[in-house]
């Protein structure tokens, strides 16, 4: 049974992913990137990795697509079609797809893969004390890294998604 659930949501990610990459439309191409997120969450539910998943759901489903919307939304372009790339770069892209698809293929068949059995498991309440430790083996500083980074982006989606302001000289410059 997990077998088709796998295959189900695999078919799921990949027919998003193309329909996210390919679509005109930038709402429609957020709602399916949603899709693909929640898909991956899935797939994390699925091996067990429920701590994984909740954080995809939450940090990436739920606030990477809602910034992402309201940044579509402060543009006041929701219908904004996207321009298609030029026959050259769309070739270009597909033989370096299938140049990374056959460097991944040869490397999942040409290597023995096993699967190593861990008896430990981590709860939730362990990886939160790890997180927020300030001792060796510690994540606070990466933690905090992350969350200037996450806040220097948030500023420059904000910043791109205002523009620029005409002013008398850029006016005159036009």
């Amino acid at each position: 049974m997990e077998k088709y659930i796998f295959y189900i949501l695999s078919v799921i990610i990949i027919v998003f992913a193309v329909a996210s990459v390919s679509s005109r439309k930038m709402l429609r191409s957020v709602i399916y990137l949603l899709f693909v997120l929640c898909g991956i969450a899935g797939i994390y539910f699925l091996i067990d990795y429920n701590f994984l998943a909740a954080i995809q759901l939450t940090v990436y489903a739920g606030g990477i697509i809602v910034l992402i919307i309201f940044s579509v939304l402060l543009v006041h372009h929701i219908e904004m079609e996207l321009e298609m790339a030029n026959p050259f770069r769309k070739v270009l892209t597909g033989l370096l797809c299938l140049l990374g698809l056959g460097v991944f293929l040869y490397t999942i068949y040409n290597n023995d893969f096993n699967v190593v059995e861990n008896s430990l498991t981590t709860s939730t309440a362990d990886i939160g004390s790890k997180l927020l430790s300030y001792d060796a083996g510690g994540f606070i500083l990466p933690f905090e890294i992350v969350s200037v980074l996450l806040l220097a982006a948030m500023i420059g989606a904000i910043v791109i998604a205002k523009g620029r302001k005409l002013t008398d000289k850029n006016e005159e410059a036009l």
